[in-house]
């Protein structure tokens, strides 16, 4: 039987070796949408992970009929700062103005923007959680969703090499670990995107 194809609404390496690692053992490939680049972005104004995922899903499955497009939306929640960045995780530093560094990247950025925001929060009070909502459409329709977490609470100081966005600043206690310090293999057991993949192969399954 010829596996089934998701075709993923994003060119961000990241989340795509995350999606491959976390479906690589259930028969189901993960492939770059095609002609991903020539399609102008949908607005990402939704209030919530879920429904961006959604009008993400929609917007891409309909610009590729017949197939089942994959997309995602993900970030970091902060107790402290009332759940932000939340759903504008990707653009925190622009929606807060802060300084750009010559030669720093837009994550190196973001998270020297949280760093910021969290200057006189004591350890104690650094709780956070990341969340993942994926949705798979075909033809305008979705088909599926599905969501997932992972506590922790964020450093001081970044740490590790790996990963990518927050996730040099985003401590499992249970670990002893940033997320940027642990294994793909441990990220998709432990990230909020391999339990939400889990939840959707579930699904598809």
């Amino acid at each position: 039987m010829k596996p089934m194809t998701l075709y993923a609404a994003t060119s961000n390496a990241g989340k795509l070796r995350d999606f491959a690692t976390a479906t690589a053992a259930h028969g189901i490939e993960i492939a770059t949408l095609p002609n991903l680049a020539q399609i102008p972005a949908p607005p990402e104004d939704e209030p919530t992970f879920e429904g961006n995922a959604r009008t993400k899903a929609i917007y891409y499955s309909e610009q590729a009929p017949g197939l089942l497009v994959l997309a995602d939306d993900s970030g970091l929640e902060v107790d402290a700062l009332e759940g932000a960045p939340g759903v504008r995780s990707a653009r925190y530093a622009d929606d807060e103005l802060y300084p750009q560094t010559p030669g720093s990247t837009t994550d190196e950025r973001n998270n020297a923007c949280l760093l910021h925001a969290l200057t006189d929060v004591p350890d104690a009070c650094r709780a956070a959680r990341y969340r993942c909502v994926l949705a798979v459409a075909r033809d305008g329709m979705v088909t599926h969703t599905a969501e997932g977490t992972v506590e922790g609470h964020i450093l001081t100081a970044p740490r590790g090499t790996g990963g990518f966005g927050y996730d040099p600043l985003f401590f499992i206690p249970e670990r002893n670990q940033t997320m940027a310090e642990i294994s793909l293999e441990a990220k998709h057991e432990l990230s909020h995107r391999g339990r939400a993949f889990r939840a959707l192969l579930a699904q598809l399954s």
